[in-house]
């Protein structure tokens, strides 16, 4: 058994490099899992040169390991490039990672990991598309996540609009943009060199590519009216609040203690066919912390068994429905599956998490594709963000420099 889920696991990340490279969630012992930049409110790195990045994770085995990182480099479309590692990275990859401390005083013990780069071993020459990967004493892939570099030699200007078309005007949001290079120079051949990517609340599976600029006024290029860049508008995430373990916060219908708290989460509605209601949320985040702050919560705060529930009638068509959020990557696994409870006509769910805030949504998957929004609701005024991701290759150049990044949210949509 050992054997066929190593081979399953090994041919997945092989398939996957081949084609392009997606975040690997990680093993069931490997929980809370943050990567963040110096904004250390959105685990989304973008970094200038110079500033830092910081991975942290717990390993609820509680044991001291040795883990690792390594550290390569792709293209715009995450297709790995070509180049040597000495061309990417000043100093080595493949580091020990040394800052770690366990748990304290949590009924769930766990040994707590931190990782801050640039340091002294490994630096970063490039701007552009990079990936972190944690390897055991084994050599074995456990997880990877994302992180950028921005030259920041471009101004890149947004806005989101109401769609034009009818069908999707109430449903859907566009990005309308301009990108402009902050020297004289304008930029060589944009509608060839110039690559786009546009991701909606940080999440790389709703990246829309392709846009050509429709104008060019000077230096200035102008994108607006495309449908590569309309996006459904989707609905609020649900929220609960575990900051204080031991009571009913935000969310919560009330608390158990068996060997560990038991969280139970009040039912959630079924909400694709009920009008929008605005709830502010964190756009599918979550964030680590205690009634006593953040600074003690990475090896002071406990983890809970966190119980879901959605009232949905089960489908006929037996698809899936998943939880789903930053908690958990955006990834459809095994454990995030809802059973559907006929005696209660309800999909019930639980999860092990850390203290926190937490943002969810459920997501439906059937045998050919996943629905974001068809559990949720779809509305043109629901308060998303956009980031405009800009790559362009200069001549001569064998990688894609990300020039610019522009941000924008939907909070004051334009008709």
């Amino acid at each position: 058994m050992f054997y066929k889920t190593f081979l399953i696991y090994f041919f997945t990340i092989l398939f996957t490099y081949a084609q392009f490279a997606e975040e690997l969630a990680g093993p069931s012992n490997i929980k809370s899992i943050v990567f963040k930049g110096v904004d250390k409110l959105e685990q989304f790195p973008i970094i200038f040169f110079g500033e830092s990045i910081f991975l942290e994770f717990d390993d609820l085995n509680g044991d001291e390991k040795d883990y690792y990182y390594k550290i390569n480099y792709f293209n715009h479309d995450w297709k790995k490039s070509d180049l040597f590692k000495s061309e990417y990275i000043d100093g080595f990859d493949n580091i020990r990672i040394e800052n770690y401390q366990n748990s304290f005083n949590t009924l769930q013990p766990y040994t707590h990991y931190k990782l801050e780069l640039p340091n002294s071993n490994t630096n970063f020459r490039l701007p552009g598309n990079y990936m972190i990967e944690i390897y055991d004493e084994l050599d074995q892939l456990l997880f990877s996540r994302k992180f950028l570099i921005n030259s920041d030699t471009a101004i890149v200007s947004s806005k989101v609009f109401r769609s034009r078309e009818m069908d999707y005007y109430d449903t859907h949001q566009s990005i309308h943009f301009s990108i402009t290079p902050k020297s004289n120079i304008p930029f060589r051949d944009p509608e060839n060199l110039l690559k786009i990517v546009i991701l909606k609340n940080e999440q790389w599976s709703t990246i829309k590519t392709g846009q050509k600029p429709q104008f060019i006024n000077g230096n200035r290029l102008e994108y607006s009216y495309d449908n590569k860049s309309l996006f459904e508008g989707g609905n609020e995430y649900f929220f609960f609040d575990t900051k204080d373990i031991r009571i009913n916060g935000n969310g919560i219908s009330y608390v158990n203690l068996n060997r560990l708290y038991e969280t139970y989460l009040y039912t959630n509605p079924f909400r694709k066919n009920l009008p929008y209601n605005f709830a502010s949320d964190i756009n599918g985040d979550y964030l680590i912390r205690t009634i006593q702050g953040t600074q003690l919560s990475d090896y002071e705060a406990d983890y809970s068994w966190v119980h879901f529930s959605l009232a949905m009638p089960k489908s006929i068509n037996e698809k899936e429905i998943y939880i789903y959020g930053k908690f958990n990557n955006y990834e459809l696994r095994e454990e995030n599956r809802m059973i559907y409870n006929p005696s209660l006509e309800i999909y019930e769910g639980i999860l092990l998490l850390k203290q926190g805030f937490y943002n969810y949504k459920f997501v439906e998957k059937d045998s050919k594709k996943l629905s974001l929004n068809s559990v949720s609701g779809n509305h043109a005024l629901t308060e998303n963000n956009y980031l405009i991701l800009v790559y362009y290759k200069k001549f001569g150049d064998r990688y894609d420099s990300l020039v610019g990044v522009g941000k924008s949210s939907s909070f004051e949509i334009v008709d």
